[in-house]
């Protein structure tokens, strides 16, 4: 291979933000100093969801899993310091992605940053939201319509800025397999575009811009030549796709763009150290083919099945990914795939298989009317994935083989993980009833009076959503706003039409107990399945959910994001045997104990709960001493053991009765 000029690297990004705006700008400016050369905000599930801090469903959320940016003051302190015309700053933030931009808008404006120098991405893609991690809000077509609004503003306030990034990531997190990561993510790009091109809003001529301007975030995993393959068949299919659908001349336009966040999904609890290793194999993915290389990185640290990382442990990967463009000749090559015979047969399979599964969700109509048959679909595969690791087919090192280990010096001792501290949640309150208390309630008043009329007399919100930021909304008024005029959406869960197993190592034995103890009951053993709180990531719910009804119990799952009131209720008037909850955003202290007292104030002191999520040993304690019968980690990953847990539990109670 002929040795070519030097390549520039991608972006190294760090995915960063918790516990206040404050501290979270000071991580930023930590990380930057390290080496780390774009921004990547992760906002809290408030904020993601269009609620203030003090909403009851942020209770135990606030500053957890990103930063709380309630209105512009937040972002004023979060980005301070940091010049946002110089700046390539990623939000991922969805179903709030207008209001977000809005105010990143406004504080450029404050800067005096030009629009048009602004550089950066939204993720802005609701379609997985409703599929892999519900944090939606609104139903599909005026959703639609926010992400349209963000892509016409932008392509003629902020041309330099990707208004949407397409993103399998979390598709692959929720089961996806290469074929289906590729299909839903191209589908759901396509209802993109066709809702801009059919808005008219955006001229022909330059409608090749916005194509240009759709980015993608994807996920690796740790069949890297899989993974590769699949990277050089998105490059084909869009090129493919743009050109013939749409027509785009201009071959830039046609690039397909993307960032990567490597999978999450595999990091192990037990034995974490080797995670590492597992982060390092599957940034080559998306690093080694230079025709199908990554735009810009972000590595999950190696302890984020434990809980939250430090910041030694986001610069440990970082570390990673500034050695493999800067140590190694990796960029000093054209790509070293071409011309390879076992790449081109990988890539033509996923191509014909993914074009097969694009022509099957056209077939119904398009990605939003397909979004139950695609729910359906992601819950059977994640189901084959869990089966695999349960039966030993997939051999994950440390977890279902080679368990033997010696102890590691890297999670022992106090700080091993960070900790939000809980006072952050009462100071970001009373921040915000300060802010509410001295803005002009006449200037906000009128901004959402304009608001609400652009919203429903069908015109770009944008321009109207800068002038609330700049006025002194809050994210859950603006929120607010919008959900009285569009309403609110509830997904489907997939489990109820997910295919039944109906053999398999271990569930047999497992049904033969539910049946007994059903007939002891004198009913089916009814178990309830919960989320309390924001957290959506409802991948592991709906596995419990699942195997539950497949060894024969009563499942009553009612996806995401409900009350401890919520929940308590359906347990009561469901008349539930168990109930177990699912929480990993780490709220599971406040959340779990508002629970347990309701269940007692309701007189189900006696119904066994369980608790599933990313739980230090130190919380297991709490959660137990709350009364909390069982606590199960990603370590658990038999799930019929877990349900012969639930029948032993179950029966117990019977009898103590």
């Amino acid at each position: 291979m002929t040795k070519t000029e030097r390549d520039k690297p991608w972006l190294f990004r760090t995915y960063a933000g918790h516990s206040t705006a404050a501290k979270s700008n000071a991580l930023y400016k930590k990380n930057l100093s390290k080496g780390q050369t774009g921004l990547s905000i992760a906002f809290d599930l408030p904020t993601q969801t269009g609620y203030d801090s003090d909403h009851e469903l942020a209770r135990g959320e606030v500053g957890k899993v990103g930063v709380p940016v309630s209105h512009l003051g937040d972002m004023r302190t979060l980005l301070d310091g940091i010049p946002l015309d110089q700046m390539n700053t990623s939000m991922t933030i969805n179903a709030t992605a207008a209001w977000l931009l809005a105010l990143y808008a406004a504080f450029a404006d404050e800067q005096g940053a030009a629009r048009g120098k602004l550089t950066g991405t939204i993720q802005n893609d609701i379609i997985k939201e409703y599929l892999s991690r519900g944090t939606y809000v609104f139903p599909p077509e005026p959703s639609l319509r926010l992400i349209k609004d963000t892509i016409v503003f932008s392509t003629r306030e902020m041309p330099k800025w990707n208004p949407t990034n397409v993103c399998s990531y979390h598709l692959q997190e929720a089961g996806a397999t290469p074929v289906q990561e590729l299909a839903y993510a191209l589908a759901t790009a396509l209802a993109v575009l066709d809702t801009v091109k059919k808005s008219g809003e955006v001229p022909a001529a330059e409608f090749g811009n916005v194509v240009g301007r759709v980015s993608f975030f994807v996920n690796a995993g740790l069949r890297f030549v899989t993974e590769i393959c699949k990277m050089r068949a998105f490059v084909e299919l869009w090129d493919e796709i743009t050109s013939t659908r749409y027509g785009v001349t201009d071959a830039k336009n046609r690039l397909f763009r993307y960032g990567v966040q490597v999978n999450s999904l595999g990091l192990t609890e037990p034995q974490p150290e080797n995670n590492v290793y597992r982060i390092l194999i599957e940034m080559l993915a998306v690093t080694l083919s230079k025709k199908a290389r990554a735009r810009a990185v972000q590595l999950p640290a190696w302890n984020e099945a434990l809980g939250l990382p430090r910041p030694w442990d986001q610069q440990w990967s970082l570390r990673m990914q500034q050695i493999l463009a800067y140590e190694t000749d990796l960029l000093e090559y054209g790509d070293i795939f071409d011309g390879s015979k076992e790449m081109e047969r990988k890539v033509a399979a996923l191509k014909e298989q993914a074009k097969a599964e694009l022509e099957t969700i056209e077939k119904l109509g398009g990605a939003v009317a397909s979004i139950d048959y695609m729910k359906r679909r992601l819950v059977e595969s994640n189901t084959e994935r869990l089966r695999g690791i349960e039966t030993g087919d997939q051999i994950v090192v440390g977890v279902n083989k080679w368990t033997e280990t010696e102890p590691s010096p890297l999670v022992a001792g106090e700080g091993a993980i960070m900790v939000v501290d809980p006072a952050v949640e009462a100071e970001q309150i009373e921040k915000l009833k300060a802010w509410r208390a001295a803005r002009d309630a006449k200037a906000v008043a009128k901004a959402m009076a304009d608001l609400e009329t652009a919203a429903t007399e069908g015109r770009n919100i944008m321009e109207s959503s800068i002038a609330c930021a700049k006025a002194g909304v809050t994210t859950g008024e603006w929120g607010g706003a919008l959900r009285r005029i569009f309403g609110e959406y509830r997904a489907p869960t997939g489990v109820a039409q997910a295919a039944v197993q109906r053999e398999g190592a271990g569930l047999d034995e497992t049904r033969a107990q539910v049946d007994a103890l059903s007939k002891k009951l004198g009913r089916r053993v009814k178990f309830l399945v919960g989320k309390p709180g924001l957290d959506g990531h409802s991948n592991g719910a709906e596995q419990i959910a699942v195997r539950a009804r497949d060894v024969g119990m009563e499942v009553v799952y009612e996806g995401i994001r409900l009350t401890p009131s919520q929940i308590v209720r359906a347990a009561l008037d469901e008349a539930v045997h168990v109930v177990g909850l699912s929480i990993l955003s780490g709220s599971h202290v406040p959340l779990v104990r508002e629970v347990m007292d309701r269940m007692r104030a309701e007189g189900l002191g006696d119904v066994p709960v369980v608790v599933g999520g990313i739980i230090p040993p130190e919380d297991a304690v709490k959660l137990k001493a709350f009364g909390v019968a069982a606590v199960y980690t990603p370590k658990d990953f038999q799930l019929n053991d877990i349900m012969a847990d639930i029948v032993r539990l179950v029966a117990g109670e019977t009898k103590a009765a």
